[in-house]
C-alpha cells in the first residue's frame, strides 16, 4: 500500500513514563477502511501502535448504536481489548437522513482528561478535530498525536499532529 502522506513519528519525544490517552472515532475507521480497502479495521493493533510502550491511563472508543448485526459482540470485543466503549443511538431525522458523531464527545472527554495526560492520540482523520489539537497542545500543554488513513485524513490535521501515523502504510492496521 503506497502513502500518499508522509508518515511522521518523532520517537525521540516519546518515552515510557508518557501518560496516554487514546480516542478512537470507530466510525471513522470503519468508513475509511471499508471505503478505501474493503475491509474492517485492526483495533487491538491501532492500540498496541498508540501506546507503543507507554503508560495508557484511559483507551475510549466511540461507537454509535445502529441496531445491526453482531453489533454488541463488536462492541463487546473492543472492551476485551481495553477500550472503554461510550455508544450512542443513530439519529434518524424526518426524511430518512441519518446522523451519528462524536466529534463533540471526543474534544470534551480530551479536553477533561488532559490534565491527567502527557499525550492525547486521536484516531481519526476528521479535520474537525484540528480546533482540539491546537487547544490541547497551546493551551493544556499536551504533546498530540493523530492516527488515520492518510487518504481520507485532513492534511492540516495531520500537519498540526506532534506525529502522524497512517494506517495506509502497513497492512498490519487491516483485518
Amino acid at each position: 500500500m503506497a502513502s500518499t502522506v508522509v508518515q511522521r513519528v518523532a520517537s525521540t519525544n516519546i518515552h515510557r513514563d508518557q501518560r496516554v490517552g487514546v480516542f478512537v472515532d470507530v466510525q471513522n475507521l470503519y468508513y475509511s477502511a471499508k471505503n478505501l480497502y474493503n475491509t474492517k479495521v485492526s483495533f487491538r493493533e491501532i492500540l498496541r501502535a498508540a501506546v507503543r510502550g507507554r503508560k495508557l491511563i484511559r483507551a475510549i472508543a466511540y461507537v454509535i448504536k445502529a441496531d445491526v448485526k453482531d453489533e454488541s459482540n463488536f462492541f463487546e470485543a473492543l472492551e476485551n481489548i481495553g477500550y472503554e466503549v461510550r455508544a450512542k443511538d443513530l439519529q434518524v431525522f424526518i426524511g430518512g437522513a441519518k446522523k451519528g458523531d462524536w466529534d463533540i464527545g471526543i474534544a470534551m472527554d480530551a479536553i477533561e482528561l488532559a490534565p491527567r495526560l502527557d499525550t492525547i492520540i486521536i484516531i481519526s482523520g476528521d479535520g474537525d478535530f484540528l480546533p482540539l489539537l491546537q487547544h490541547l497542545r497551546r493551551a493544556l500543554g499536551c504533546r498530540v498525536e493523530v492516527m488515520a488513513f492518510g487518504k481520507t485524513a485532513s492534511k492540516k490535521l495531520t500537519e498540526e499532529a506532534d506525529s502522524f501515523i497512517d494506517f495506509d502504510a502497513s497492512k498490519k492496521f487491516l483485518i
